[in-house]
């Protein structure tokens, strides 16, 4: 990314919409990349939705393990769907053009739903070091209460963040080339289009990916380097087994 301020030339007017590029440069496979897609999109909304209604509706699920199950399958459904039907569209009509609101909003939901599933797999990994390594406190840790604050938590916590990251970079002004090298509206790209600088947008985004990157990753590092401690202590092959099947 560039640092240095890029000034519009006087004659460039402010920029309305923006140019998906993503897959343009393979225009023979134009329809073979809708199909393959359209296909893809389908087994994702089929499979996350078999996943969500089943355990909402069977009651041998309403344990807190499916309960963020049911959460990541209602997640993937929102978060491909920021991005897949776009996308689609544009293959089939080859109009790729994408409003300056629109590619707003599409950045800020994909960021939402991107920080969410973050939180949400550290909360899962979470859940499974106190099944593993204090199973006897676990229904009282892990109640149902818990469990709603803890997911609540997980796609609330990000969404003011999101929102002002978006407006930050939104906020910048746009003009000359209005061609965004992806197939979605994308932090780099937008950036790299931006006239003013971009320094302190770069700082934020960087704070932004620590914050709902590396900590729930080393969190979820930590738990399940504890869950494996704990499972290969266990006296038997047959209790290992059997813990390792609960994760």
């Amino acid at each position: 990314m560039n640092h240095q301020e890029k000034r519009p030339e006087d004659n460039l007017t402010e920029l309305m919409e923006f140019v998906l590029l993503g897959f343009a440069d393979m225009p023979h496979l134009q329809w073979f990349l809708s199909g393959l897609f359209l296909i893809i999109y389908i087994i994702i909304l089929m499979s996350n939705g078999t996943t969500f209604l089943t355990t909402k509706m069977d009651p041998a699920l309403q344990s807190p393990m499916y309960f963020f199950l049911s959460n990541f399958s209602f997640l993937e459904v929102c978060y491909v769907s920021t991005t897949l039907p776009r996308m689609l569209m544009n293959l089939g009509t080859q109009r790729r053009r994408i409003s300056l609101v629109a590619c707003d909003t599409q950045m800020c939901f994909v960021l939402m739903f991107g920080g969410t599933e973050c939180l949400l797999l550290a909360v899962t990994a979470y859940d499974g070091y106190v099944v593993i390594c204090n199973p006897l406190h676990y229904p009282l840790v892990m109640n149902h209460r818990v469990c709603i604050q803890l997911v609540s938590g997980s796609w609330t916590i990000g969404t003011p963040i999101m929102i002002g990251q978006t407006y930050q970079i939104f906020f910048l002004p746009f003009c000359g080339s209005n061609q965004i090298n992806h197939f979605f509206c994308d932090i780099p790209p937008i950036l790299k289009l931006a006239c003013g600088d971009t320094f302190v947008n770069e700082m934020f985004v960087y704070i932004v990916s620590v914050l709902f990157v590396m900590v729930p990753f080393l969190l979820i590092l930590g738990s399940y380097s504890k869950i494996i401690s704990i499972i290969l202590k266990l006296p038997s092959a047959t209790s290992q087994a059997k813990a390792f099947s609960t994760c």
